[in-house]
């Protein structure tokens, strides 16, 4: 084989790259195809699209948005079961909408991307894929997400256990708990969704928690054959339902703004906690001390109740080390474990899940420098330094209140909108000015001073180790829509095609 005929195979060009096939990434490649745009491809590092909700299938897993919010606005489902979907359910849907739009014949699958590279002279990035292939383009776009690299506790003794390790985005389905002693560490938005399947399994199960959740009734009420036959005759009640939805969700930014809002509901939510768990003591251990809001609210109603079962603990210690057949808990007590459960969610923090990721922009630019205190992009999605890159669920994106697909939609329409102006002018790149994406973020950031997630008394994965929220939205969605409806040419240094070398972009 020649070193053409290699460069030929390894190397594709196109103008956009799209990495991940979760929501965003199927959203950013359906609008292209609608603005006219077919030369691209979506990079996938599984062998089948739907990101988060392909690869978490652990029992219970479910989504905490209503389903009808929990689509695309574009792509309605008349056909939702529930009120609050499945994951089977939920992917079965990204598979429907996937295969409609015949996106598969753009998708590269077992693709993970390693790197991406700008060269300046040629305006074109060059993304490095982990099998050694290439794909060389105008724009790419970042569309992984956050939730898709497993945080594992640095657990004294954990590399040396001879029993079952099990993380919740990696499930075993073929482990069989049956009579097991099964140790579940964590209780976040996962832990209390498979807790209650894996006490009926297990022999005994001990749920070790650091900071309960507040946890709210979920609605578990399914649709009815003529509420489906009504929404998919008239679409025009269904849009209808789903923005009465959307308007209820939308309520609830006004306790992020005033913590003494989100306190007035604490009183009931605490004779709930007693009023599901019959031993006083484990109801106590359940009951928050931070403010309601401060940390993600929970929805479910079968997991207080879990804790009446006779064969499951609650452990309210800090783990002290795992031995290889046992953990050792700080006062000292010491557990036999067959498995071990690992409710401990994602690493959020991009500086941390993106650091064997580098990418390098114009001069002097690389992102894990630039984002070395914090990451901070103007709209969560672009960032000064990188013409041309462009992320869906970026920093400050993330939602206490709604759905994120609201958010993502918002986003394609923008970047949409920057490629759009981009072609129209004639120019080979934009870039967003500095001393823009600075005044954002330091808006941004005072803005958030007021909420409940920096004065509700915790600590929360929407925050860095300093306390800085990089991870929410601190508004309503419409208002982040309203600044995505359009890019604004006047936030961006355009740089002319065909540029001279040692030229110098101008605004």
């Amino acid at each position: 084989m020649t070193s053409q005929a290699h460069i030929n195979v390894d190397t594709r060009r196109v103008k956009v790259a799209i990495v991940g096939g979760g929501f965003g990434g199927l959203c950013m490649t359906i609008k292209l195809r609608e603005a006219g745009i077919d030369d691209f491809v979506l990079l996938e590092k599984a062998d089948d699209v739907g990101g988060t909700w392909y690869h978490n299938s652990y029992p219970g897993a479910a989504c905490d948005v209503q389903s009808h919010m929990y689509s695309f606005s574009f792509e309605g489902n008349p056909d939702w079961s529930h009120r609050y979907s499945g994951q089977q359910e939920i992917h079965d849907y990204i598979e429907r909408v996937t295969d409609k739009h015949d996106i598969r014949r753009f998708t590269r699958f077992n693709a993970e991307v390693t790197g991406a590279h700008f060269d300046e002279q040629s305006a074109r990035w060059t993304l490095n894929l982990k099998d050694g292939s290439r794909v060389e383009c105008q724009h790419w776009v970042l569309a992984s997400g956050p939730l898709h690299v497993p945080s594992i506790p640095n657990f004294k003794g954990l590399d040396a256990f001879k029993g079952k390790v099990i993380h919740s985005a990696k499930w075993d389905h073929d482990y069989d708990m049956a009579g097991k002693k099964v140790v579940s560490i964590g209780t976040g938005a996962s832990a209390i969704q498979y807790v209650p399947h894996v006490a009926k399994e297990a022999g005994h199960l001990t749920v070790v928690q650091r900071t309960p959740p507040w946890i709210i009734p979920r609605d578990e009420r399914a649709y009815s054959g003529l509420s489906k036959w009504v929404f998919r005759r008239f679409p025009a009640l269904r849009k209808l339902h789903r923005l009465r939805l959307y308007l209820s969700n939308e309520a609830r930014v006004l306790p992020i703004f005033n913590p003494r809002l989100a306190k007035l509901a604490e009183p009931a939510l605490k004779a709930f906690i007693h009023s599901q768990v019959k031993d006083k003591q484990t109801a106590r251990k359940l009951v928050p001390q931070y403010t309601l809001g401060c940390k993600r609210i929970l929805i479910s109603n079968n997991y207080y109740p879990t804790f009446n079962r006779d064969n499951v603990s609650l452990v309210t210690e800090g783990v002290k080390e795992i031995r290889e057949h046992s953990i050792v808990f700080s006062d000292g007590r010491e557990e036999p474990v067959d498995c071990l459960v690992l409710g401990t969610g994602f690493i959020v923090d991009p500086r941390i899940y993106m650091k064997d990721f580098e990418i390098t922009g114009l001069a002097g630019h690389r992102l894990q420098d630039d984002w070395k205190d914090a990451s901070e992009a103007y709209l969560g999605t672009t960032v000064s330094g990188y013409p041309n890159m462009f992320q869906l669920v970026g920093p400050n994106t993330g939602l206490g209140h709604n759905s994120i697909i609201f958010m993502i939609e918002s986003q394609v329409r923008y970047i949409l909108d920057a490629i759009g102006k981009l072609d129209k002018r004639g120019d080979a790149w934009l870039d967003v000015k500095q001393d823009v994406m600075d005044r954002y973020n330091d808006k941004l950031q005072e803005e958030l001073k007021d909420t409940v997630w920096q004065n509700g008394g915790c600590m929360s994965w929407y925050q860095q180790a300093d306390g800085r929220n990089t991870a929410l939205w601190p508004h309503a969605t419409f208002q982040f829509m309203a600044r995505t409806w359009r890019l604004n040419e006047k936030d961006y240094v355009w740089q002319p095609a065909r540029v001279t070398v040692g030229e110098k972009a101008t605004a």
